[in-house]
């Protein structure tokens, strides 16, 4: 089981304190530090953090190239770039850039986009959903066409949304044929296809084990329909994580965030590290996931990291 650092930086934290928690999670020896992509600070529902954002938002992908450089070993990505955010050409430039910075450690998640506000707060175009999940895979194709496109030929493409003609398809990302691509989400039909066809992992995050068990059979099925064997796709799981030496320390954590603990136990993992074992130990058994993005939400308290690290990492 890999465990992965989530963070929620635009609920109020700059670059130098996600640089803080990427040292971090890499000196405790996690898998990677990965962080959302969004411009607004949002209530609860992310698991708490201040409600104005002060300092402000920090750019998803301006944050990943400086931390590129100033990691060593930790894999790097979002969950999830909007697809409303970006043009995909200089987005496939920016994350194959990024890609070589790094030496090959970046993880490409991309999401349709769903907070509406953060797009009237920015003068961001926010299209209906079908319009934004036509873009969505319009982008998935331009970005995975560009990376995989040999060195010396040419890419064109005519969609609906996006048309590129005759691009040399560069720079490649250090990664080859490309970045691994992970997607996610709830939806029935268009959500499973999408990622047969593109995901190298699915990932589903703050939703129970019964829902995810259930969206991942829809994904396999989606990848035996076009031929593919659906054991190459990684599962994974997202989940708001509050653990703590002892009931007292967990009542602490879960008040910094502005969460309930009974609240946390039941819709993410949370408890001592003995009851936090046993919660993943459950969801692997229901859904087979073999990578957790634990959310942190207090990107000061990095013991929390030191104590997950030590005491609930090598039981799993």
């Amino acid at each position: 089981m890999e465990l992965r650092i989530f963070t929620e930086p635009q609920q109020g934290a700059t670059y130098h304190d996600l640089l803080k928690v990427a040292r971090a999670a890499e000196d405790a020896g996690y898998d990677g530090f990965f962080r959302s992509d969004h411009y607004l600070a949002m209530g609860h529902n992310v698991g708490g953090g201040s409600a104005d954002g002060l300092p402000g938002p920090t750019d998803a992908w301006t944050t990943l190239a400086g931390l590129a450089v100033q990691t060593s070993r930790v894999r790097l990505g979002t969950l999830m770039t909007a697809a409303t955010f970006r043009q995909p050409g200089p987005l496939a430039v920016t994350v194959a850039q990024v890609d070589q910075m790094s030496g090959g450690r970046v993880e490409f998640g991309l999401g349709s986009g769903w907070f509406a506000d953060e797009h009237t707060a920015y003068g961001i175009p926010f299209p209906a959903l079908g319009d934004r999940f036509d873009i969505y895979t319009e982008q998935l194709e331009v970005l995975t066409g560009l990376w995989t496109t040999p060195l010396g030929e040419r890419f064109s493409y005519e969609g609906k949304h996006y048309q590129l003609t005759d691009s040399p398809a560069l720079p490649k990302p250090a990664q080859r044929p490309r970045p691994p691509v992970i997607i996610g989400g709830v939806g029935a039909k268009r959500t499973p296809a999408l990622a047969a066809r593109f995901a190298d992992e699915f990932n589903l995050p703050f939703v129970d084990a019964e829902t995810t068990a259930t969206q991942f059979e829809r994904v396999d099925a989606a990848c035996r329909a076009i031929g593919r064997d659906p054991a190459g796709m990684i599962r994974s799981t997202a989940q708001t994580t509050c653990v703590g030496w002892d009931d007292a320390q967990v009542a602490r954590r879960a008040g910094n965030i502005r969460r309930d603990v009974d609240d946390l136990k039941q819709n993410g993992f949370a408890g001592t590290p003995a009851e936090v074992v046993d919660q993943i130990g459950r969801w692997r058994e229901r859904t087979g996931i073999s990578r957790i993005y634990l959310q942190i939400m207090d990107l000061h308290d990095l013991d929390h990291l030191e104590l997950i690290a030590a005491e609930i990492a090598p039981q799993l």
